[in-house]
């Protein structure tokens, strides 16, 4: 249980740090910058993996290139994106919302159908956000403008969601292989980004504090959560797993009030009371007579597959107590 409360506060300070260095960091060069060095910390490990598995990557390059795109490419660079101008507690919130986004993709993409609990807890999911986005104003238009950056952040949580559902159809290869070349293609994909950015006049300053930024965001959330979580999940199991990720805003609340001086708004507050009636409903149908078959848990497959922030939205693990399981564990 130690590891799996490791790994959520882990991926919770990736929303603060990058709260906490919005007006000095740039969003796009924060995220190169994380993956070129994921990359090269993993590379010794997966290019072994990697070169075995080239053939199969490259005969199922579209799929490929497209976890790369929304996983990790879009995924962290819009969360930047949006953290320059909203709250972290905020954008923590927003990421409740992924499971029932994912059963939406596996039915547009895959014709798998939700049940009513399902939708009526998306309505309600839905709801929350609109509360968070609109800031307790929810009839009152005029109120976006205050939370502008929110609009990044759905942005973000609807690619990752795209990145979960699609993850049903990664190649058959070995985790590690996969992890590498989507950290790699995500990583080549953000490079005439970031350069468009330097070129701007916007670029990483080589400070102690923004070095300590790249460093913490590509060890802690891209490669330590990641096995923390892996091994949390298979001493407890993953459902049991999954429920520790709740615990983000939790954390990420308290680092957020210690780090950056946020506090909880009754916006905040009632925002999270309709997302989490949302999840609750919409595991209703986890009661035993619903409940499918589970699948073996020892799918290491299954368990490694986290290749985006991997680890700093981890809604693959949500997305295994769906019906539709998403993940393919």
């Amino acid at each position: 249980m130690l590891l799996l409360c490791l790994a959520a506060a882990g991926w919770s300070g990736n929303f603060v740090v990058g709260r906490l260095i919005h007006s000095t960091v740039p969003p796009v060069s924060l995220a190169f910058f994380r993956w070129l060095t994921a990359t090269v910390v993993l590379l010794p490990f997966g290019a072994p993996r990697l070169r075995r598995d080239l053939p199969v990557l490259v005969q199922r390059k579209g799929t490929v290139l497209v976890l790369a795109a929304t996983g990790v490419a879009a995924y962290n660079t819009l969360i930047y994106e949006g953290l320059q101008s909203t709250t972290a507690i905020s954008a923590l919130l927003m990421q409740s919302i992924m499971p029932l986004l994912i059963l939406a993709f596996v039915f547009v993409l895959f014709r798998e159908r939700p049940q009513v609990f399902q939708l009526l807890g998306l309505v309600l999911s839905l709801a929350g956000v609109w509360v968070v986005v609109t800031q307790g104003s929810p009839f009152d238009t005029g109120a976006l403008a205050l939370g502008e950056g929110l609009g990044w952040i759905l942005l973000a949580v609807i690619s990752y969601a795209l990145y979960t559902a699609l993850l049903r159809q990664r190649p058959p290869v070995h985790p590690l292989s996969l992890l590498t070349a989507t950290f790699g293609l995500g990583t080549l994909m953000l490079a005439p980004l970031a350069a468009a950015e330097a070129a701007s006049g916007r670029f990483l300053p080589l400070t102690a504090g923004s070095v300590a930024a790249v460093v913490y965001v590509a060890l802690v959330p891209s490669l330590l959560c990641y096995f923390c979580y892996n091994r949390g999940a298979e001493l407890v199991g993953a459902a049991r797993a999954g429920q520790f990720l709740h615990l983000m805003p939790v954390f990420g609340a308290v680092l957020a009030f210690l780090f950056l001086g946020e506090r909880l708004h009754g916006f905040h507050l009632a925002g999270a009371a309709f997302i989490g009636a949302g999840l609750a409903i919409a595991a209703a149908k986890q009661r035993p007579g619903h409940r499918q078959p589970p699948q073996e848990e020892s799918d290491t497959e299954g368990l490694t597959a986290r290749n985006s922030e991997q680890c700093s939205s981890p809604v693959e693990r949500l997305g295994e107590d769906l019906p539709s399981r998403v993940t393919d564990r």
